[in-house]
């Protein structure tokens, strides 16, 4: 049901196309002449559900709480609000001009909504927005034009030949359309009255009524429709077991079962499906759907069967997509190109082809795709989000300012999605990126959606309900894409090794890449079981929680790259806590506990979280001991660094220098003479972007020196060669602190008031450097301008921190282990009391 907006490709020599569902029949011809007309006149001509004799179907709150649900889940809220009042406009009957430029912007919103949610409506709730929004004219047509039979059961003559108006003048109707009809035979006879008080048997149906499976199968599709899934259910299987040879009826049934989660169910019957007619695209294409998370190389190889029977550009897309997360970038991209050259105003097609360009490094071309996807869709903010992501990601700020005031009026007024991640990064207030993260869940993460069909907020997992006697083992799950090489694996490597294991099991839940790596091997030795969940499906995850009884499962994700939220709303575990991957409030009851401290998480902030805070008594951050620190120093030359001069570094993420705090380290440069700032390399474009503003801002380019990506030992050994490190701003350093910290550089930053943009206060807290902390970007320039010319106080600093690697509260990895296991028991000694979640801090010792 999505094929409708693409009729004028399938008949090139019409000049008029008129549609008719097929459960419609024509009575009096005239309103096929009125819709002609109509399309004439203006384009495109259909007719509202809207009569005087409606007046039941419209008497309450069902239809317009139907219609507001339609449109936010297809759409958003502001969508909702804005159009549920209106009548909606029932796209089974339509005329329309095959040159008129509603088509075009009905597809276009169709591929839209498409990408957010499928629903059996999804067609006509994009054309009523098209049509109520888009300023295109358009004819509205009387209700026989095509009468709803189920909104207002018809009259009949008194002989029975015609069908009527309910109301008076009882003028014959025009069109009949049976689909929806609440009885459980649209071609069984109906009691009709007649005008002159009488009644007649008849069916509403045209000709006689039928038996066979055909008439059983529409009799199931409209028990799906009307939201009776089970029953719809039932009567496919009875049709299958009468006439085994259906392929229609095994598609539905798979349809119903993906519905109800029955995903095992889903997949046979799409399989037998397919068994039964081999070019059924739409089984090949949803079981694809079903395969992605756990087999993303099934998944494509069905999505390109579906493809070799049925070219389309939606299927493109997803393929595309799978290509991309399986790092086959240059097929990802080619798949890209035919969605494109099949649908080139379909925003989603650009804004998937720009993720792609993104993941093979083609930041700029990425940038453009993005930038093509906002201007076919304004009104969706995610390519915008996407857009400023890239652009940060090379350093390229033409945009940056308005992109930013844009994206805090959309959060403040809550007129789209903003990507939590990236709120992080445009100076909202705790609150904004609260309500951010709300929104976004709201809006893509708690509708799951798959196929066909909504497979809503998902039904919660039975979860372990072991009783832990006092003092008993807790059995924790540490849930993660990250456990190879990559920065989360560098912090907590030694954490789950410390694990007391006469109070604790210890389980690694991985979801991403094996890289073969040390750190790799050593994590999987850390944990009393690891567990590949590559391939595992959300049903497999639950039932491995429940097989190794699982108390308390700890996420490393939250709203980063690669998460698996969906795993979270199973409520796989009678505790769930959010640890150390995004710094904020996944803006919903998908966890119980987010660990902070008290500089990232005061309890002031609480009111921000849907989560409960629990503070650690240092910083919430753990750190790995068995982090390198003996590699060879290089020299400075080795690092094209001046052999004279102090020395900056700041090496951030490039995403994370904002024009703000780069501008500020410009002013330091040009107040330290013969100073330098040293960043980490983040390709050609974000180099040349940055050596250009440097020169923008009256300093020479080439005092930025690029430090390229080495190992871990052989990267921390440079920090040897900084006088001080410089924090980014909003969104701190995290690692890269830690990792100055260890290697005895002083780090200067400034504090704000998000978690984002106080962990590195936080972390030089617990590390024994609190000087260093500021509070406004004119003290930070101050501080570093003073420090650049006290280099003794600085290998002061150098040489307490060298001291606090061994002494400081934020390196002793056994003491916050400690600390840590204590917040887990009393997490567990409140759930075992039967009392909720609540705040609370760890109290040292």
């Amino acid at each position: 049901m999505v094929s409708r907006p693409h009729l004028p490709r399938h008949v090139p020599d019409a000049a008029v196309i008129l549609w008719l569902d097929a459960d419609c029949w024509v009575q009096d011809w005239s309103a096929i002449e009125l819709l002609l007309a109509g399309a004439a006149a203006t384009g495109f001509a259909i007719v509202p559900e809207l009569d005087r004799a409606y007046t039941p179907f419209y008497d309450g709150a069902p239809y317009a709480h139907h219609l507001h649900d339609w449109y936010k889940a297809c759409f958003d809220e502001a969508t909702a609000r804005r159009l549920f009042a209106y009548p909606l406009l029932n796209c089974g009957v339509f005329a329309a001009r095959r040159d008129a430029p509603h088509w075009a912007l009905w597809a276009r919103l169709l591929a839209e909504s498409l990408r957010r949610t499928v629903l059996f409506v999804s067609e006509q709730v994009a054309l009523n927005l098209a049509l109520r929004t888009g300023g295109l004219p358009f004819s509205q047509l009387p209700a026989r034009c095509n009468w709803i039979c189920f909104r207002a059961t018809p009259f009949s003559s008194a002989d029975g030949r015609l069908l009527l108006e309910p109301e008076l003048p009882h003028a014959p109707l025009g069109i009949l359309h049976l689909a929806g009809y609440p009885l459980p035979r649209k071609q069984d006879p109906h009691t009709l009255s007649t005008p002159d008080g009488g009644t007649v048997t008849r069916p509403l149906s045209h000709g006689s009524p039928n038996s066979g499976p055909e008439e059983a199968l529409g009799r199931a599709f409209a028990l799906y429709q009307h939201g009776k899934p089970e029953e719809s259910g039932a009567l496919c299987r009875a049709i299958l077991t009468a006439s085994p040879d259906q392929p229609a009826a095994a598609f539905l049934l798979g349809v119903v079962d993906f519905s109800l989660r029955r995903l095992e169910e889903s997949r046979r019957h799409f399989a037998l499906a397919i068994v039964l007619q081999p070019d059924l695209a739409d089984a090949f294409s949803n079981l694809a759907l079903l395969e992605r998370d756990a087999h993303p190389r099934l998944a494509a190889t069905l999505t390109r069967r579906a493809l070799r029977l049925q070219s389309d550009a939606l299927l493109f897309t997803r393929l595309g997509a799978l290509l991309r997360d399986e790092r086959r970038g240059g097929e990802a991209l080619d798949a890209h190109r035919r969605a494109l050259a099949l649908q080139p105003e379909s925003a989603e097609a650009w804004r998937e082809s720009a993720h792609s360009l993104r993941a093979a490094n083609r930041l700029a071309q990425a940038v453009q795709g993005y930038d093509h996807a906002h201007r076919l869709a304004p009104e969706r903010t995610e390519s915008l989000c996407d857009r400023l992501f890239a652009s940060l990601s090379i350093c390229d700020w033409r945009t940056h300012e308005e992109t930013c005031r844009r994206l805090l009026e959309v959060i403040d007024h809550d007129q789209g999605i903003v990507l939590p991640l990236l709120s992080l990064l445009i100076g909202t207030n705790p609150a904004q990126q609260d309500r951010a993260a709300r929104h976004f869940h709201r809006a893509i993460i708690g509708p799951a959606i798959i196929g066909p069909a909504i497979i809503g907020p998902a039904s919660p997992a039975p979860v372990v309900r072991r009783p832990v006697p006092p003092g008993g083992r807790l059995n924790i799950a540490y849930l993660s894409a990250d456990f190879h090489e990559h920065a989360t694996a560098h912090l907590t490597a030694e954490l789950f090794e410390l694990h007391d294991r006469t109070r604790f099991a210890v389980f690694g839940y991985s979801y991403g890449e094996d890289d073969g790596s040390p750190m790799r091997r050593r994590l999987e030795a850390g944990f009393d079981r690891f567990r590949d969940l590559r391939h595992a499906n959300p049903d497999d995850v639950a039932a491995l929680c429940a097989e190794d009884g699982i108390h308390i499962l700890v996420d490393l994700k939250g709203y980063t790259q690669n998460a698996r939220l969906t795993l979270l709303a199973r409520r796989l575990a009678p505790i769930q806590v959010a640890y150390l991957g995004y710094p904020g409030s996944l803006g919903a009851d998908l966890v119980d506990y987010v660990i902070g401290d008290r500089i990232v998480t005061p309890p002031e902030h609480q009111p921000f979280y849907r989560e409960r805070l629990v503070r650690m008594p240092d910083s919430y951050q753990v750190n790995d001991r068995r982090r390198p620190t003996g590699a060879p120093v290089p020299t400075r030359a080795a690092c094209g660094l001046p052999a004279e001069g102090v020395v900056f570094c700041a090496f951030h993420a490039a995403f994370k220098i904002a024009p703000a705090i780069f501008a500020l380290w410009m002013r330091i440069l040009k107040r330290v003479p013969g100073s330098t700032l040293w960043l980490l390399e983040a390709g050609t474009d974000a180099t040349v972007n940055l050596r250009l503003e440097a020169a923008r801002q009256d300093v020479e380019p080439a005092r930025l020196v690029f430090a390229p990506h080495r190992p871990q030992a052989e990267h921390l050994a440079r920090y040897r060669l900084a006088d001080l490190a410089l924090d980014s701003f909003p969104y701190t350093g995290h690692t890269t602190t830690s990792d100055a910290l260890w290697m005895g550089a002083p780090v200067l930053t400034t504090r704000g008031e998000t978690f984002a943009s106080s962990v590195a206060a936080s972390l030089l807290h617990a590390g024994g450097l609190p000087e260093t902390i500021t509070h406004s970007f004119a003290e930070y320039e101050e501080r570093a301008v003073r420090l650049a010319g006290e280099l003794a106080t600085l290998a002061a600093y150098r040489r307490r921190l060298e001291v606090g690697r061994t002494t400081a509260p934020l390196f002793d990895s056994p003491r916050f282990t400690r600390y840590l296991e204590r917040a887990y028991r009393i997490m567990w000694d409140r759930h075992a009391a039967g009392l909720p979640p609540e705040a609370f801090t760890v109290e040292p010792t």
